[in-house]
């Protein structure tokens, strides 16, 4: 992944904070011909260590081609469009252009096929228990019947990620001065009032929350 050092995101609670906001990630593999697929991802950071959990239909190839082998895993963020009118530097001198801001987090590693009843029945569970906790009425494993349940597990494969390497990159408008960043996060708030992009309201709050990490990174070196 190409890292400009000013958008490089090393934080780890950072960059945990984004993969539990955006559970759903890509998994990238080759092995000949590359191939993706999307699943949702429990990650959990034990230590200094990542560990990384997810699970496909048994009928997909993935767990069996992939097994053993290197695969990357993708993490999307918010993103939204930059119009260049929006700095107010460009009404100085003109030089600025349409950019595109948007954050996400690589996970590197080797995937590991699992196929243990218990181990799945343990992670489907604690999934369904983070996803549906909060509503008014939510939905446990033990609601369906358990011959309807059991033959569900026996439909899907986990997969564990060995994690070698997670990078994050945030780009921000950390490249440009404070006057043309609080510009940049006017015009994704004047964007997503006028409903013009779904994501420019939380890309503005990505922003904002960038900003506190740089206040609070250079507060701490004093």
């Amino acid at each position: 992944m190409y890292q400009p050092a000013h958008f490089t995101e090393q934080d780890p609670a950072t960059l945990l904070a984004l993969m539990k906001a955006q559970p759903l990630a890509t998994l990238v593999r080759g092995g000949g011909e590359l191939s993706a697929d999307l699943m949702p991802v429990e990650v959990e950071r034990v230590g200094e260590r990542w560990r990384m959990t997810a699970h496909v239909a048994r009928a997909n190839p993935l767990w069996r081609e992939a097994d053993g082998q290197p695969v990357l895993l993708v993490f999307h963020g918010p993103q939204a469009y930059v119009s260049p009118n929006w700095y107010p530097s460009k009404f100085q001198h003109g030089k600025a252009v349409p950019t595109w801001n948007y954050s996400m987090v690589q996970a590197h590693g080797t995937l590991r096929a699992i196929q243990d009843p218990e181990w799945l029945r343990a992670f489907v569970t604690r999934l369904t228990e983070r996803h549906e906790a909060g509503r008014a009425v939510p939905w446990h494993a033990a609601d369906a019947p358990p011959d309807y349940l059991d033959a569900m597990l026996k439909a899907i494969v986990g997969i564990e990620l060995e994690v070698t390497r997670v990078e994050g990159k945030f780009k921000l408008s950390q490249n440009r001065d404070a006057a043309d960043r609080t510009g940049v996060v006017l015009g994704l708030e004047a964007d997503a009032i006028a409903g013009r992009q779904p994501q420019a309201e939380a890309t503005a709050q990505a922003m904002q929350a960038a900003e506190q990490r740089k206040r609070r990174d250079a507060a701490g070196a004093d």
